[in-house]
């Protein structure tokens, strides 16, 4: 399992452990120190897995609206919580990631991944159709070219999401 892999996989049982405990966001720190030592011991560098799981839970009133609005017959709390939270990682990457690092693609590829590893039988499919309407709804970043351009726009998009929540 390459490096980024898993530690977007130690990331999500992170914040899959946050929301099954309570989502007290005070103890996201030690659930993913103690999520290291057990699924990833052999990691030297683990800043790429506190990056994703406090970004996340920084990001999460807007993440969740997403979820909303690109699955409304999915109330928020009826989506599984392993769904819900690969969900909520792979639109981080969607809408925080350094594309130069991650492409928009990849980062739903990942999510679409994880999502198969550990999800049910439909979760794939069902991770897949939300980020990819976000990923449309986004502009579709980085489709045809590397530019900045497209993250511009993307974010004046991601602004337009939250000031419609508001």
């Amino acid at each position: 399992m390459a490096n980024r892999h898993l530690q977007r996989s130690v990331a999500m049982q992170a914040l899959f452990e946050w929301d099954f405990q309570g989502k007290h966001d005070e103890q996201i720190s030690d659930i993913v120190a103690r999520n290291v030592s057990e699924f990833a011991p052999g990691i030297e560098d683990c800043e790429f897995v506190k990056a994703l799981a406090k970004g996340t839970l920084e990001k999460r009133a807007t993440i969740d609206a997403l979820i909303e609005k690109c699955a409304p017959e999915w109330p928020l709390e009826q989506v599984t919580i392993i769904d819900r939270n690969i969900l909520r990682l792979g639109i981080y990457e969607l809408m925080h990631g350094n594309y130069g690092e991650v492409p928009p693609k990849v980062a739903i590829n990942e999510s679409i991944e994880l999502a198969k590893t550990f999800g049910g039988e439909s979760s794939a499919r069902f991770v897949n159709g939300v980020l990819g309407t976000i990923y449309r709804e986004m502009g579709e970043p980085m489709k045809d070219d590397s530019t900045k351009k497209h993250k511009e726009i993307s974010e004046e998009k991601i602004e337009k999401v939250e000031e419609e929540k508001n």
